[in-house]
């Protein structure tokens, strides 16, 4: 999954985009995931229906693109323990900045959010300085 694809990273970028200003418009909320998941584990109102709603929408996302044509990857090549690893890390990262990649990068650029920006600025920095260390020093 090296090859870049132009067209369909704008099309899924501007379906991002899409999606996030449908929401804001229609319920006032940010589509940062993360808080979306919060708040399905911890709101006992109504509330909790669209965001469900949203989660179940990205779970089926993925099973429905191989039949749009789209093509996905059948086998992930990669360490388990590493995974949850990370997974750990990125969710404390997630909570220490506030917010996720989505909430920040997508919603919060875009609302012109100083707060966001920066936050935006050291999640792609981290991740450039991980890629380097994985692939050229530990050679992962």
């Amino acid at each position: 999954m090296t090859d870049f694809t132009p067209i369909s990273a704008l099309i899924g970028g501007a379906l991002l985009g899409f999606a996030a200003i449908l929401l804001l418009i229609v319920n006032g909320r940010i589509a940062g995931i993360s808080g979306i998941l919060t708040g399905v584990l911890t709101t006992q109102s109504q509330n909790v229906k669209w965001r469900w709603a949203f989660i179940v929408g990205l779970l089926m996302s993925g099973f429905l693109a191989p039949s749009l044509g789209l093509n996905m990857p059948s086998t992930i090549d990669a360490n388990w323990t590493l995974t949850l690893i990370g997974g750990f890390i990125v969710g404390l990262g997630t909570y220490l900045g506030s917010g996720c990649t989505s909430g920040h990068g997508i919603c919060g650029i875009g609302r012109f959010s100083k707060r966001s920006i920066v936050a935006t600025l050291i999640f792609m920095c981290v991740a450039a300085v991980v890629v380097f260390i994985s692939r050229h020093v530990i050679g992962a």
